[in-house]
């Protein structure tokens, strides 16, 4: 899997978003780019296997077991 973060201004700063969803904004482009960076890194880093439980969107329940190792991959794009 393969997540990416984008930059580009947003709410009256800037801010970096993934899929539809945007982080609060920074005053500077370089302190959104700074930021976009360090939450792509999180989700390199290897955590404990676990097992989670979340809803689908047709409303139903589902448990998996998740490696800790399993980590997605992840870019940043500057939309400047």
């Amino acid at each position: 899997m393969r997540l990416t973060y984008h930059i580009d201004r947003h709410d009256g700063g800037w801010a970096y978003r993934l899929n539809d969803v945007w982080s609060e904004p920074y005053p500077t482009h370089e302190a959104a780019r700074a930021a976009a960076h360090a939450a792509a890194r999180r989700q390199q880093i290897e955590g404990r296997d676990a097992e989670i439980t979340f809803q689908s969107e047709d409303g139903t329940w589902h448990t998996e077991h998740v490696a800790g190792g399993d980590r997605p991959e992840a870019d940043v794009i500057d939309g400047r």
